[in-house]
């Protein structure tokens, strides 16, 4: 199963480490960390810009001399409540303090400098519901693109158990604007309860991929193109957090023709 990856705990707390050069693409890089209380990160990310998302728990940061307090107010990514994020431009030092146990994903692209660092509050990013019936899932927009970043985009979406994400299947693997644009991404999954899994699958148009993965908590699921609906068993509810970039910071996704209809009715 070579788009996903299971979740290997460092002595760092870093449990999910993808790279441009281990994914085999050219954008998107992803981190996931579990931090003791009183545990200290230091970063340096001398070529991307950063989206640190606080999935559960309280911390320091200190982006060079910018300092920003006690933020995170989740002890869950399941509450109803939105992250707090934080959004740093490449070559910028970090230092992440966990106030309590804290749950932290960081998302990497291609940063050029033109953004300063800013705290992205809860109550400016925006909740939408997609879908009716069993497609339906919650949607929030920690950094979309009509927010200031040079290469990411950044979402999460909770479903609830019995139904479908992601869906009806959808790409965006061609840079051919302005029909669809080119965009590598990664799926970071939560299963509530946690011993629970969902169904992921990744496919082309020619099945030169076509992998369908049982995806358990906190794997990381890679879309490096092609179709990339999710299912979800009764009786447990899913997370994810995606992150996506390309050579132009724009989505626009196509859907599989196979399953416009359900749309079109």
């Amino acid at each position: 199963m070579s788009l996903l990856s299971r979740p290997k705990l460092s002595s760092n707390g870093c449990y999910q480490d993808i790279t441009p050069k281990s994914a085999n693409w050219d954008f998107v890089g992803f981190k996931a960390y579990e931090l003791e209380p009183s545990q200290t990160l230091n970063l340096t990310e001398v070529d991307n810009e950063l989206c640190l998302v606080i999935l559960s728990g309280k911390a320091d940061i200190t982006v060079e001399d910018e300092e920003f307090y006690n933020l995170g107010d989740r002890m869950s990514v399941f509450e109803d409540k939105k992250p707090h994020a934080l959004y740093v431009p490449n070559n910028h030092k970090i230092t992440i303090k966990a106030l309590t146990k804290l749950e932290l994903a960081i998302a990497a692209a291609p940063g050029f400098g033109n953004y300063p660092v800013r705290h992205i509050k809860p109550e400016e990013m925006t909740n939408e519901v997609r879908g009716e019936g069993a497609n339906t899932r919650s949607i929030c927009n920690i950094l979309p693109e009509q927010d200031e970043a040079d290469s990411l985009l950044v979402v999460e979406v909770k479903t609830p158990a019995g139904n479908w994400s992601s869906y009806p299947p959808h790409k965006h693997d061609s840079d051919n604007i302005p029909v669809e644009t080119y965009l590598e991404e990664t799926y970071y999954h939560r299963i509530n309860p946690s011993q629970g899994f969902v169904f992921q699958r990744v496919y082309t148009d020619d099945l030169s991929i076509d992998e369908t993965m049982a995806v358990e908590d906190k794997c990381v699921v890679l879309v490096p193109s092609g179709y990339h609906p999710v299912g979800v068993p009764y009786g447990y509810d899913s997370y994810y957090l995606n992150v996506m970039a390309g050579p132009k910071r724009q989505w626009i996704f196509k859907n599989h023709p196979d399953h416009q209809w359900m749309l079109d009715k």
